[in-house]
């Protein structure tokens, strides 16, 4: 009788969908390595063109972690069981993956659209690195409902100067505008259809921010091609090792001198590291592929204190040049333990 009970409640288990879904480490991709494409090829992650390129060695390993659920198909009270306690999984209500207001399709879409603009922050980050000069168009993607540049400003737009200071990328726009305030008229300079014109819009305040209600993306022209071939991958927390991935095959000499190096972390045009999600599965999955080394946002440490897998030696970075005086460390042999570190404990 109790068996059968048993039985029953485990049957029962496996096949209720529980309110949550699951984190666990995903696939990890070797950016001077290659990957499978779409059509089957075996083809380098990251391609170059028009410029010197120079061999590579080793690994500069990015990560993603994998959902397991979604709305439609929730993962059992089983799974989510056996996730808890996995310490490489986490298990986080549905809700905080997949807000009420999103679906699947538009979760899946932004995280494209993310991707598409992290890759283009890395080579940007690389090449500014490597002291190449580039022109950059900060340029108008669309106007949410109740944008007080409704009417004013249209997508397509190029955004050149605010009150006739130049706006070179997302960061000095948003410094122009608080620079003028809120309820202050400012005088927006674009390019529509190739003719330069000003016009008048009114930023408001939002969380103590000017804005002006557009939303934005930047684009790069940079003097030779980089491509970067990463298929059904979403999200930006790979731009740092991107980043260096680039610099690694446009400079001589291995980086890291040919170790196995893995990281995270998202990128900006300046070199700046940010924090990104998933950082626990993200170091299960580098120890598991074999690296040695880790290079994490610093404002990821809290997170990475108490969960490094044995043999793994965590940096904390913030900037890339951070991340470069780390990899040469390694690639010299030299003592590391006066480098920024997430604390093991």
């Amino acid at each position: 009788m109790v068996l059968s009970i048993a039985l029953a409640c485990g049957i029962i288990l496996g096949v209720t969908p529980a309110p949550y879904v699951i984190e666990k480490p995903g696939p990890v991709y070797n950016t001077i390595g290659s990957t499978i494409s779409e059509d089957g090829a075996d083809r380098p992650l990251i391609t170059i063109d028009g410029a010197e390129t120079f061999p590579t060695d080793g690994t500069l390993d990015m990560l993603t972690v994998s959902l397991v659920g979604n709305p439609d198909n929730r993962p059992s009270w089983l799974k989510v069981a056996g996730a808890w306690l996995d310490s490489s999984q986490a298990v986080i209500p549905i809700e905080a993956a997949f807000p009420s207001n999103t679906t699947t399709q538009q979760r899946d879409e932004e995280n494209t659209a993310q991707m598409v603009n992290s890759q283009q922050d890395a080579i940007a980050a690389a090449l500014t690195n490597l002291g190449y000069t580039y022109p950059t168009i900060v340029s108008v993607v669309s106007l949410p409902d109740g944008s007080p540049a409704t009417g004013v400003l249209k997508a397509d737009d190029q955004i050149a100067t605010v009150n006739g200071a130049a706006v070179t990328d997302i960061a000095s726009l948003r410094a122009a505008l608080t620079a003028n305030g809120a309820g202050v008229p400012a005088t927006v300079g674009i390019v529509r259809g190739g003719v330069a014109q000003d016009l008048t819009v009114t930023p408001v305040d939002s969380d103590g921010s000017a804005i002006i209600g557009i939303n934005v993306k930047t684009e790069y022209q940079f003097p030779f091609t980089v491509t970067i071939q990463l298929d059904q991958v979403g999200g930006p927390s790979a731009g740092m090792m991107f980043a260096l991935g680039i610099i690694d095959k446009l400079t001589p000499g291995l980086l890291q001198g040919g170790e196995n190096v893995a990281g995270t972390g998202t990128i900006d045009q300046a070199g700046t590291v940010g924090p990104i999600g998933g950082i626990r599965q993200k170091l299960a999955g580098a120890r598991s592929a074999g690296a040695d080394w880790f290079l994490a946002p610093a404002d990821d440490c809290d997170e990475v204190t108490g969960h490094i897998p044995d043999g793994l030696t965590v940096f904390s970075v913030t900037t890339l040049d951070q991340a470069l005086t780390a990899l040469d460390a390694i690639k010299s042999g030299a003592d590391t333990s006066a480098l920024p570190h997430c604390p093991v404990q």
